[in-house]
C-alpha cells in the first residue's frame, strides 16, 4: 500500500516537470519568433536602405523615390517597434528613427542628395543586435 502514494507523488512531480519544460520551451519558442520577426524586418529595412541609395543618386530624374524609401523603412520600424521589448533594439530603431528624420529634413530643404551614411549606420546596428 505505501507504494501508492509514493507512484502518485512521483506522477505529480513528473507531471509539474513536463509541464515547467512546456512552458520553457514556449517561452523560447516566443523569444525565437521575435528574433526572427526582428531580422526579417531588418532585412526589409536593410532592402529599403538599398533603395534610399538608389534614389539619391536618381533624385534628379525622380525625387519622390526617396520619400517612397523613407516612408517604407519608417513602417518597418514600426513594425520592429511594436514587436520588441529589447532595450538594445529599441535604441538601434530610435537611431534609425533619427537618422530618417534628417534625411526627410535634409530633402525637404532642397538637398537633392543628402548625406544617408547614418541611415546606413544605424540600419546596419539594427540588424547587428537583431540577429539572434
Amino acid at each position: 500500500m505505501a507504494a501508492r502514494p509514493r507512484h502518485r507523488r512521483r506522477t505529480a512531480a513528473l507531471a509539474v516537470t513536463a509541464a515547467l519544460i512546456a512552458a520553457t520551451a514556449a517561452t523560447g519558442c516566443g523569444a525565437v519568433d521575435k528574433a526572427l520577426d526582428c531580422v526579417q524586418t531588418a532585412d526589409s529595412i536593410a532592402d529599403s536602405v538599398t533603395d534610399l541609395q538608389q534614389a539619391v543618386e536618381n533624385a534628379a530624374n525622380d525625387p519622390t523615390q526617396a520619400d517612397e524609401a523613407l516612408d517604407s523603412i519608417d513602417r518597418n520600424l514600426g513594425k520592429i517597434s511594436d514587436k520588441t521589448d529589447n532595450a538594445d533594439v529599441s535604441k538601434a530603431v530610435d537611431d534609425l528613427n533619427k537618422a530618417v528624420g534628417n534625411v526627410r529634413t535634409a530633402i525637404k530643404n532642397g538637398d537633392e542628395t543628402p548625406d544617408i551614411t547614418p541611415v546606413t549606420d544605424a540600419a546596419g546596428e539594427l540588424t547587428k543586435v537583431c540577429t539572434p
